[in-house]
């Protein structure tokens, strides 16, 4: 009996603390890592600050955990469907309709949790830059393993530039936070994201 108890409060911290994590990966797209205050977090996943305090001791730890969750939830919504397209250039536009559709969604209410932190930490050494940039690092590189799929398959010419054409992708990937949020251009941007990866791949194909 005393097993099935301490079984009991395991899961119910673990979900506890996910859904701290789930909270603080969509304030931070809007608030930044830095705003992850102990009030707004607590409030905003209903649980009480010294149930907080039992999964994070310092801010720094909680912050590296929120990474974590977003880069799980990146993969969840955006890498993983786009790996059901077959492997080349549909592949690799899968990718990018997978993001644009995450956004789309409107999943974070702040657009997109790493357009808001890479800036935040992009000057600012540390563990959490660190693992932002491990994050992004391995995010391009993914790119860059389709597009070489795609030059192995013969759909793309053996001359393209992986890195290049990753860099593309995801600019214009990037430009669509802007473009929707600050600049108000809605659907139109949306489209002219789609269109300039299509054209893209079509010209080098």
């Amino acid at each position: 009996m005393a097993d099935v108890k301490e079984d009991g409060r395991r899961a119910r911290g673990r979900r506890s603390r996910e859904a701290i994590l789930e909270q603080a990966v969509s304030l931070a797209s809007v608030h930044g890592l830095d705003g992850l205050t102990l009030g707004r977090l607590a409030e905003a996943a209903g649980v009480s600050k010294a149930g907080f305090f039992a999964h994070w001791r310092d801010k720094e730890q909680l912050q590296l955990d929120t990474v974590e969750w977003a880069v799980r939830q990146w993969s969840d919504e955006i890498v993983k469907p786009a790996l059901q397209a077959p492997r080349g250039v549909a592949r690799i536009l899968a990718l990018h309709e997978a993001r644009l559709r995450f956004y789309e969604n409107g999943v974070l209410p702040g657009g997109c949790f790493f357009f808001t932190v890479q800036v935040e930490f992009d000057d600012r050494p540390g563990p959490v830059r660190e693992r932002v940039v491990r994050a992004m690092a391995d995010w391009l590189g993914f790119i860059e393993r389709l597009v070489r799929e795609a030059v192995e398959l013969g759909e793309l010419p053996p001359e393209t530039d992986p890195a290049q054409l990753a860099y593309e992708i995801d600019a214009l990937g990037e430009a669509v936070v802007t473009h929707t949020r600050l600049l108000g251009r809605g659907d139109a941007a949306y489209e002219r994201a789609r269109r300039a990866v299509h054209d893209r791949l079509k010209e080098l194909a």
